[in-house]
């Protein structure tokens, strides 16, 4: 993919904890099959948080899923945390459009939404 592209399914990662951005975070993005979890992408996050190059630019309709190696982050800074791992399985009901998925993240909590 080249680096001007923009994958279908984009995230952007921010420490709630630090109040910055979660550099460094590795994340999978996999789509739901009848035999399981297809791999689609992976990708780092970037020293603004973000994930823009992390699959193809255009999916199908159907069931995805974004996994984020939150202990591994939290681990490098030194930091105790709950999470070794943040899944969030969501559901890309029209080709069209483009997937923001973010996530607020600290050692002992998290959530998500659909952004824009």
């Amino acid at each position: 993919m080249s680096e001007t592209t923009t994958s279908a399914v984009t995230t952007h990662v921010l420490d709630s904890s630090r109040g910055l951005p979660a550099a460094g975070i590795e994340v999978a993005l996999e789509q739901a099959t009848r035999d399981g979890w297809t791999s689609l992408g992976e990708a780092v996050t970037n020293d603004d948080g973000r994930a823009k190059q992390l699959g193809p630019s255009r999916l199908t309709e159907g069931t995805y899923r974004l996994t984020f190696e939150t202990g591994t982050y939290f681990q490098r800074l030194g930091v105790d945390s709950f999470y070794p791992q943040v899944q969030i399985t969501f559901r890309l009901a029209d080709a069209e459009q483009h997937y923001h998925v973010p996530l607020l993240l600290s050692p002992f909590a998290y959530s998500t939404y659909r952004g824009s």
